[in-house]
């Protein structure tokens, strides 16, 4: 069994599908994923980018053969007229043999007493949960960030570490040294727990405003209110998630640059809310908002520096062993160390530096609107410093000319435009992750932070949709 995802536009859909999929199987598959498309295209992207549409069983085989190994198979669904669709020899099932094919491709997973999972198959018993599982997870995983195979793959080894210790002399050399790395393991599993708690709440403060259209004016005011302050709690609970990972691990750069994005949107989703009660900016008291923009540009500058200097400890050490590699060949472990080339460790900091420049540029640009909406004159100087940020990041000189000449405090901007920072830097990492893609540079834990859309609220309120 391998894990599918079917992409169709912005919807992903998580399934299964058996080893040896027929095109038939994966047609009743689609079609009981996306029940309201009458007739679809299945592409898969080859290894130069481009969309191949799967019309033959060597080429599903292909797709399967392209995917990761130890990741999914994503293949793309387009809705198109049905006189397109290719004909694969058999017409389309009806919906209960579809289901009676899911069900036969889904065990039902279930946990032992000890923590272990057992799969066992168990006729008659409606495998809805299980499809539902795994669609959350998938998501889960998307938006937020949280990888259960590496956190696994970190306990693991540090298990493994502390028991092959335990079995030699305690008191040698060796067991320290063996000590040392499961510590380590184990500390930064802990980060990384309270780091993926945190994006949850990160993720949570998105939650949309339904308001119905009959509602009275108090109503609607009321429930925007409700919304901001649970907005407002979702940051604050995800800041101190971000705050423990760095007690316990304090090189921990992850956690200072989501702190750094938590405090921005905290920032914004204050100013937003504001600016929809027309409060007097003259009189209303903005030290708040303005520390939160502060203390965000100093988590960003804390957790740069320390990324930096990690990075350059790693290009010191390239000509030197590397002490927990050789510690894990010694005992036989060495498939938990994954090893990179130079160039794709090279590309990787190289994106990485890309994409804080672009978060940073973007704190940047949101400060110096706040400043110059409160007559601050410092707003120019915050401005080009997020202009130089994007340029570090590879903005094009149209892209930063565009920003610019549409910031709220050009007189010549439109009126209209609606120019949104987020929705260039949005662009951007699009392209972000076409280039990635095709130079097979592997993702990171930070990836979520940099990809996260505009919350909901933020956007509501921004817009006064109400």
């Amino acid at each position: 069994m391998r894990v599918l995802k079917l992409i169709f536009g912005e919807d992903i859909r998580a399934a299964q599908i058996p080893t040896n999929c027929s095109l038939t199987q994966l047609r009743d598959i689609v079609g009981n994923r996306f029940p309201n498309l009458k007739a679809v295209l299945i592409k898969y992207k080859d290894k130069e980018g481009d969309l191949v549409t799967i019309t033959t069983q060597e080429e599903l085989r292909w797709a399967e053969e392209s995917a990761d190994p130890q990741g999914s198979v994503r293949l793309h669904v387009t809705e198109v007229n049905p006189e397109y669709e290719p004909s694969f020899g058999e017409g389309r099932r009806t919906d209960t043999e579809v289901q009676e094919t899911e069900k036969s491709l889904t065990n039902i997973s279930n946990f032992s007493e000890n923590g272990s999972i057992k799969i066992y198959e168990e006729k008659g018993v409606s495998t809805c949960v299980d499809n539902w599982i795994l669609q959350f997870a998938r998501l889960f995983q998307n938006y937020v960030g949280f990888s259960s195979d590496s956190c696994l793959n970190l306990h693991d080894l540090g298990m493994k570490l502390y028991s092959e210790a335990m079995e030699d002399v305690v008191t040698s050399e060796e067991a320290q040294e063996i000590f040392d790395s499961a510590e380590e393991s184990f500390q930064e599993m802990a980060a990384l727990a309270l780091f993926n708690w945190g994006n949850v709440h990160m993720s949570r403060a998105k939650k949309k405003l339904f308001l119905s259209e009959d509602a009275s004016k108090e109503s609607i005011l009321e429930q925007v209110k409700s919304g901001y302050e649970w907005a407002k709690g979702e940051y604050i609970k995800a800041g101190k998630r971000y705050e423990e990972a760095l007690k316990i691990k304090p090189d921990f750069y992850e956690g200072l640059l989501a702190l750094g994005q938590q405090q921005l949107e905290q920032a914004k989703l204050s100013w937003y809310y504001a600016i929809e009660n027309n409060v007097d900016l003259d009189t209303w008291p903005s030290t708040e908002v303005l520390e939160l923009f502060n203390n965000a540009e100093e988590s960003m500058e804390r957790g740069t520096e320390m990324w930096e200097e990690i990075e350059a400890q790693r290009l010191k050490n390239l000509s030197k062993p590397n002490r927990d590699k050789d510690i894990l060949d010694k005992m036989g472990l060495d498939g938990f160390f994954k090893d990179i080339s130079n160039e794709e460790a090279a590309e990787h900091a190289s994106c990485m530096r890309s994409q804080i420049n672009i978060l940073w540029g973007t704190m940047l640009y949101e400060r110096s609107i706040v400043e110059f909406k409160l007559g601050f004159p410092t707003y120019e100087e915050c401005l080009m410093a997020a202009v130089e940020k994007f340029k570090l990041a590879g903005a094009t000189p149209t892209d930063l000319t565009v920003m610019i000449k549409n910031h709220c405090a050009n007189e010549t901007a439109q009126e209209g435009l609606n120019f949104r920072i987020d929705e260039i830097v949005q662009a951007w990492n699009e392209m972000y992750d076409a280039k990635r893609w095709m130079s097979s540079v592997p993702s990171f834990r930070l990836e979520p932070l940099f990809r996260r859309r505009i919350p909901k609220l933020h956007d509501s309120l921004e817009h006064n949709d109400f």
